[in-house]
């Protein structure tokens, strides 16, 4: 998404725009994560509570040098681990592979990840778990017929250089798409979209955000903020800043379809 200083025509039926606002402040200490030893730093930003979409959570997690978040196998949802800062190990199907600062590593059904840190400075990162089109259809009371998922190879982007990484032929859920707009101190863009949720995550530098509505929230490093569908928000960067936006489809309303 380009800085623009032209808003974009009202959407009819427009709601506030912010689902849910928060900071990593506070976040919790959770031990033993996923079977491994140590500490978890975890914040849940919003959950299927908050979210139109087809998403179970959006959350920020952090362990220290040496930890670990134990490898799982994905049975119900598709997942993106992207790493804010730090380094480490994605380990996926066994295997580990190098990650920094915006590596985006996509999970699919029927995967086993992990993460490792190999710094000496903590490891950041941000999760968006959304459930896969088999889960939805059993929640929905639809007719599945459950199989054995495939394993498949590693999926890893380097999102600070690709800009904008979209999760077709990898996820068929509501994820879409993550990528990155970066704001001049002054420039100001618009956020939002008719058929999709956006999970927006303040990954450096100061700013703004207004809905439509009049409410504004303060944009810092390391703030999350969720913008419902069919809404327009407002950024303005106070310093140079850069946001990591996720696509989460919502489903179409019947009188759409």
């Amino acid at each position: 998404m380009k800085p623009d200083a032209t808003a974009p025509a009202p959407t009819p039926g427009a709601g506030p725009g912010f689902t849910s606002i928060g900071t990593v402040t506070g976040a919790a200490t959770v031990y033993g994560v996923h079977g491994a030893a140590g500490r978890t730093r975890w914040k849940c930003f919003a959950g299927r509570r908050q979210l139109a979409s087809a998403t179970e959570a959006v959350e920020w997690a952090s362990i220290p040098p040496g930890g670990v978040s134990g490898e799982h196998r994905h049975t119900r949802t598709e997942e993106i681990y992207l790493v804010l800062r730090g380094r480490g190990e994605f380990l996926f199907n066994g295997r580990p592979h190098p990650v920094g600062p915006g590596s985006l590593a996509l999970t699919a059904v029927g995967n086993v990840h992990g993460l490792r840190n190999v710094s000496d400075t903590d490891l950041d990162w941000w999760v968006i778990e959304s459930l896969a089109p088999s889960t939805s259809a059993v929640l929905s009371g639809a007719t599945y017929r459950p199989g054995v998922p495939p394993m498949g190879d590693s999926v890893i982007h380097d999102l600070f250089k690709e800009r904008t990484v979209s999760t077709a032929g990898v996820f068929g859920g509501p994820l879409r798409g993550v990528e990155v707009t970066e704001l001049e101190a002054g420039d100001r863009c618009f956020l939002g979209s008719d058929d999709a949720e956006l999970a927006v995550f303040v990954h450096s530098g100061q700013g703004w955000a207004r809905a439509a509505d009049g409410t504004s929230a303060e944009l810092a490093a390391d703030t999350c903020v969720t913008l419902g569908a069919r809404t327009r928000t407002r950024v303005e960067a106070a310093s140079p800043l850069r946001l990591l936006i996720v696509t989460l489809a919502v489903p179409r309303h019947p009188a759409e379809a």
